[in-house]
């Protein structure tokens, strides 16, 4: 078995001192550590896990070396290293692809031959700045340190060492990083020897597969079909996915103390977890990504028709849906059927005006409720309409897509590709319009007339910056509509009407199920993962909350194990 491949080692200095005497594989590779000799994945073995949860039928194939995101590499340097903010350095990185909804999908988080560059140069830039401030070096070395310069070596080897793999080092590894280390006067000519030994040591960590990937061996033999991962393996698991980083002192502490032992007690220290500030952090990312909030920032509209537009609604519109996705998930512990229905909004001077709330606003956000007949949720805030629009017109186009796609779940037939854009028209309404576009000869029935079409018209009483109306060019508006939802048609008169429908039905909580799992591990939603989400997502329609389902997540099976390698 080996580690993903990509050379660790290409600058001159570093070939000239591990040829030497350190191999490049012995020093970084370590032989696929973690499953054979002291590995540090016979600790935290996962009594209990199995048999019990899910079936080896219903745990679905994931990669064991699942790469740091940009912004997950970028708070473990900061944590890692100690330093009061993250560096920054992943802004100049090479740019991932997009796949997916969220931004730790395994599957296009690849070490590219540019990345590596870019690990690289960060690394060096990075070591070379701690050692050169006695402030941060001594922030990164132990109170209790060695007083004799060998024996201070190996301990600061050891410790920095299972911090920057999150695990313990094996015999190997320590011996490999402690040669290295021996060796920084060689490589920093003129620097003091502790100091030296320890740049090299940092810049060897940060470059290799075992910082940069989260490596998922497992501990001991195949059961039942499933290998259990080790106590360290499922602590880096839940801090990357509450706080989005490596694992704090005291979750490595636990890990070693065997208290992720069985999937009562992970879920147990991950409800701890949540209660931590960056857990808010996360969520709200998981919901931004999810209802594309990172669009409400750029919006144009047109001056002439929309004077109450201002350049800065697009940033206050983001931080309305941050502050209710908040509010809703922590503050309340609600779920999605409260994100789909609460008229609970935040609200400066700018938002109360085109939401039509009266009352003294400023700059800073209030809580307010709007009006029960016009507002129900997300889908009736200012930034997902204003989004979904162009700068003249509303978008019922788009807005549909959005409902089928994020909250629905629904497999959208591809676009003709003599699809275009939505053409003036001398028809009264957008609705009118829409209807016109999208009749036969374009996409037609198939995937407009019951499903996008639909969907989008809930919204017509909307503008294009989100403002409610109850005509359009002088004609009332018709927001009514049919949606099939649990196997039946289901009529509503609006938006408030459709988002409550969305909220009563199966579909939607599945949908925001499935989403979660996706979150939660890294990857694509596959078909084994059918049984947990239908279980997940009757729980949330059951008025589970979303804090209850990450952690009915992270104590399951699927999260706690994997597939043997040879099964994938």
């Amino acid at each position: 078995m080996n580690l993903p491949a990509y050379r660790l080692t290409s600058s001159p200095r570093w070939r000239r001192a591990l040829g030497a005497g350190v191999s490049a594989a012995a020093l970084l590779l370590a032989g696929c550590t973690g499953i054979v000799g002291d590995s540090p994945a016979e600790d935290g073995v996962l009594p209990g896990v199995l048999p019990g949860g899910a079936a080896e039928a219903q745990v679905a194939e994931r990669s064991m070396f699942p790469r740091l995101s940009h912004a997950q590499w970028e708070n473990t340097v900061r944590d890692l290293l100690r330093l009061d903010e993250a560096p920054g350095f992943s802004a100049s990185f090479t740019t991932d692809p997009l796949g997916g909804v969220f931004d730790n999908n395994e599957a296009v988080l690849q070490v590219t031959p540019g990345l590596w560059g870019d690990y690289q140069r960060a690394a060096e830039e990075l070591a070379a700045m701690v050692v050169a401030d006695q402030d941060r070096l001594g922030r990164l070395l132990p109170a209790d340190l060695p007083a004799d310069p060998e024996a201070r070596a190996e301990a600061f080897i050891e410790r920095f060492g299972e911090r920057a793999f999150r695990r313990p080092l094996t015999a190997e590894e320590r011996a490999s990083h402690l040669a290295l280390f021996r060796r920084g006067t060689e490589l920093y000519e003129g620097e003091e020897p502790f100091a030296a030994g320890v740049r090299a040591a940092i810049e060897a960590f940060l470059q290799s597969p075992h910082f940069v990937y989260r490596v998922e061996l497992g501990a001991g033999q195949a059961s039942h079909g499933l290998i259990p991962l080790s106590g360290y393996e499922i602590a880096t698991k839940l801090s990357y996915l509450f706080w989005n980083t490596m694992p704090s002192d005291d979750l490595l502490a636990a890990a070693k103390a065997g208290e992720l032992s069985s999937p009562e007690a992970v879920r147990a220290f991950a409800e701890r977890m949540l209660e931590d500030p960056r857990a808010r952090d996360v969520v709200g990312a998981f919901h931004r990504q999810l209802y594309d909030v990172d669009l409400y920032h750029d919006l144009n509209k047109d001056d002439a028709l929309f004077p109450e537009f201002v350049p800065e609604m697009g940033d206050a519109m983001q931080r309305e849906a941050e502050l209710f996705v908040d509010h809703v998930v922590f503050d309340k512990e609600g779920g999605l059927t409260d994100l789909l229905t609460s008229r609970t909004a935040f609200v400066n001077g700018h938002l109360a005006a085109v939401y039509g709330v009266e009352g003294e606003f400023a700059d800073g956000f209030k809580q307010v409720e709007l009006d029960a007949a016009e507002r129900a949720g997300l889908l009736t805030r200012l930034g997902f309409l204003a989004a979904n629009a162009t700068a003249r017109q509303p978008d019922s186009i788009h807005r549909g897509v959005f409902v089928n796609l994020r909250i629905l779940c629904v497999a959208l037939p591809s676009p003709p590709d003599n699809a275009t854009g939505l053409p003036p028209g001398e028809l009264a309404t957008n609705r009118e319009r829409v209807e016109a576009h999208t009749g036969k000869g374009t996409c037609g029935e198939a995937c407009h007339g019951g499903l996008i079409n639909p969907a989008g018209f809930a919204f017509e009483h909307y503008d294009a910056i989100g403002k409610y109306r109850t005509t359009d060019n002088g004609v009332p508006v018709n927001a009514a509509d049919v949606y099939w939802l649990g196997s039946q048609p289901r009529a509503y008169g609006d938006a408030v009407e459709f988002s409550r429908l969305l909220a009563e039905s199966s579909e939607a909580h599945a949908c925001y199920a499935k989403h979660w799992v996706e979150f939660a591990h890294g990857r694509d939603a596959r078909a084994k993962d059918d049984a947990f989400v239908k279980e997940l997502g009757e729980a949330s329609h059951g008025g589970a909350s979303t804090k209850e389902l990450i952690l009915r997540i992270v104590s399951s099976t699927p999260f706690l194990a994997r597939v043997p390698a040879e099964a994938q």
